[in-house]
């Protein structure tokens, strides 16, 4: 168990220093959810409108774009496994006296403390677009992204425990981000659209996370009419955490046998 612990603070820091060193990952991490958002806000705002009372296409799609950079950034945890692996310090690590399944906790949380501080630069702009923010709803929000991003880390790094080199990988992720995004709800309410898209967005782990992010800022009024619904049963924020917390286990789990089985 101790091995488990080192493993899992060791590879955690590490993974905390390699994002505040690189720059270049700082401003994308940054600059891309913003993109869309300012995009697609002002592409489709004046054209949707409102979409619940007080709810603009911008306040409804703020939360979805920051579930879509957690997203971005958790998945993206795993390429850093393949890095280590093509440059040799995966082995390293291996021979060390370091649990695997701490290894892959490391990753994983390690993404999730970067995912978190993405949240906190999105969150300067929460008052430009017209969404209203307090300590509350950053107290709220804060354990919410944390379970999602562990979730979605427990998924890059179980296709990364597959892969040999960063081009495969970034190809897979590529095909996987563009469905669990538009999958989730990000752009329109999932209870909305067609039946067999509705189903679909059920095994989606970000679904819930978008919507779970969604009721922190505007609120479960706004989620009866915009939320989630499961067998006609509209999902109340504690329900979708513990429903993340399900996925996190499940393929979490499924990453530390596939990491433990290819090495």
């Amino acid at each position: 168990m101790t091995e488990i612990w080192r493993g899992t603070w060791v590879v955690s820091y590490r993974e905390l220093l390699r994002f505040v060193n690189e720059r270049s990952r700082l401003v994308g991490s940054f600059a891309q959810p913003l993109l869309f958002l300012v995009i697609f806000g002002a592409g489709f705002g004046n054209l949707i409108g409102s979409l619940a009372p007080g709810v603009d296409f911008i306040q409804f799609m703020y939360p979805g774009i920051i579930a879509m950079g957690v997203l971005t950034t958790s998945l993206f945890a795993g390429v850093s496994v393949v890095w280590d692996r093509e440059f040799g310090f995966l082995r390293e690590l291996l021979v060390a006296p370091l649990g695997r399944a701490g290894i892959v906790l490391g990753k994983a949380i390690g993404a999730c403390v970067v995912a978190v501080l993405q949240v906190f630069l999105m969150l300067l702009i929460a008052p430009v677009v017209g969404v209203d923010l307090n300590v509350g709803m950053v107290a709220l929000l804060v354990p919410v992204v944390f379970v999602l991003s562990i979730a979605l880390s427990g998924l890059g790094i179980l296709v990364a425990s597959f892969m040999r080199s960063q081009q495969g990988f970034q190809l897979i992720i590529q095909l996987l981000i563009f469905p669990l995004i538009f999958l989730a709800g990000v752009f329109f309410p999932v209870n909305q659209a067609p039946d067999w898209l509705q189903v679909l967005s059920k095994f989606n782990p970000l679904t819930y996370g978008v919507d779970a992010i969604r009721q922190v800022f505007l609120g479960s009024d706004a989620a009866a009419s915009l939320g989630v619904t499961v067998g006609g049963h509209v999902m109340t924020l504690p329900e979708e955490v513990a429903l993340m917390a399900v996925f996190a286990i499940v393929l979490l789990g499924a990453a530390v046998w596939g990491f433990n089985r290819q090495e």
